[in-house]
């Protein structure tokens, strides 16, 4: 147990291209929150990150408890690629305690802030990567070096894990498995905001069940397997599909053949997403494995968690260890099972309620960022504990 502290509160530096949307700052919102006399957090950001999907301006919301700087990214449109600029490298010249980099130690940021972390401050990367890749020149060198320099790391999951933990540039670092949060103030059952949503999108509320894909429209997300699936279902239902990418035409198309059945909204921000899950009766996530990626968390999941949303998703990558019996998992290639289960659920509404309250259950009690934050601080006081000379 870590000794109760009497002098002055540690500094954590918490940096990500993710802290650009406002609720992926709820973690380091929630540090400033739980670490309050013992810690002071300072949380960076861009002030503007272009993505793979959208472009970002850095946004905020009222009652941030943590200090927030801004600062220049370029090149963010290939994240492998992007750098922050020497705003962030005056900031690092501060006296930290603990620098945590919510970014890939192999990417050329990661390596950045490896680079500037002051010597007496302990580093922490934060880690996706659930496939045991071996990057080329000069990605490999940089996450050599990235990792030689790290105090410790952090999975965000189980297949991140087993990936990592026997590699050698991270065998010789503490670990701790901490999953990714969900803001439970945001994202909560809301039957009004799901009436509401569904009468904007031109639907009676007292219709069909409406079956729900929120996330990225591109092949590795399963599109094709649940097209197919929602044509086979013989129960009534309506389709509801949130996101963007590449797809969007396809499925645009798609819905064309289905009447008045299914609807395909983009453009919506992080914030808006609760009201359209409270809109579905059931979430399908059917992430394909592919040989270059496979599902890393499924963020869509602990979000329709909160939200009281039942999931039925695939096996790929984390997404088991995600829902445990929290909801349906199917083996990602079999299009029989998938009807089955789909066309079952639509039929029985207590199942639907029941696997609504298991998955409330879980994101309460594992995945809101309280918990998560705690899990944190907890870790960085194991790891300043152990840099510091034996009594």
């Amino acid at each position: 147990m870590t000794e109760t502290r009497t002098r002055r509160p540690l500094r954590l530096l918490t940096i990500a291209h993710s802290y650009c949307v406002a609720l992926n700052r709820r973690l380091a919102h929630e540090m400033a929150r739980a670490g309050a006399g013992e810690w002071e957090v300072t949380a960076v950001a861009p002030s503007f990150f272009h993505g793979d999907l959208r472009a970002v301006a850095l946004e905020r919301f009222d009652d941030e408890i943590c200090s927030l700087e801004a600062v220049p990214a370029y090149f963010s449109k290939r994240i492998h690629m992007m750098l922050y600029g020497h705003r962030l490298r005056e900031i690092m010249r501060q006296p930290w305690d603990m620098v945590h980099c919510w970014e890939e130690p192999f990417v050329l940021a990661g390596g950045q802030i490896a680079r500037w972390t002051p010597k007496d401050a302990a580093l922490v990367f934060a880690t996706f990567q659930n496939i045991p890749k071996r990057y080329p020149p000069p990605f490999n060198w940089i996450e050599r070096y990235s990792m030689k320099q790290a105090t410790g790391w952090i999975a965000f999951g189980q297949t991140i894990d087993q990936a990592l933990s026997k590699r050698d540039s991270y065998l010789a670092r503490r670990r701790r498995l901490i999953p990714l949060g969900v803001d439970t103030d945001h994202f909560y059952p809301s039957p009004e905001a799901g009436e509401k949503t569904l009468l904007r999108l031109g639907w009676d509320a007292q219709g069909p069940p409406v079956i729900g894909f929120l996330g990225r429209f591109v092949p590795e997300k399963g599109l094709d397997l649940l097209t197919r699936v929602l044509d086979r279902l013989s129960s009534p239902h309506r389709v509801l599909f949130v996101g963007s990418g590449p797809m969007e035409k396809r499925l645009r198309d798609w819905a064309k053949l289905h009447d008045d059945r299914v609807r395909v909204v983009t453009g919506v921000k992080h914030s808006e997403v609760p009201a359209y899950l409270n809109a579905m009766d059931a979430l399908c996530a059917p992430s394909r494995t592919m040989p270059n990626w496979r599902e890393q968390l499924g963020r869509m999941l602990i979000e329709a968690f909160a939200c009281g949303v039942p999931v039925v998703a695939s096996d790929s990558g984390e997404i088991p260890y995600v829902v445990e019996d929290a909801g349906l998992v199917l083996s990602e290639t079999d299009e029989d099972a998938w009807v089955s289960a789909l066309n079952e659920l639509l039929e029985d509404a207590p199942r639907r309620a029941e696997l609504s309250k298991r998955g409330l259950e879980r994101a309460r009690t594992t995945y809101a960022w309280p918990v998560i934050a705690r899990r944190h601080l907890d870790f960085f006081d194991e790891l300043l504990d152990s840099k510091r000379p034996a009594q």
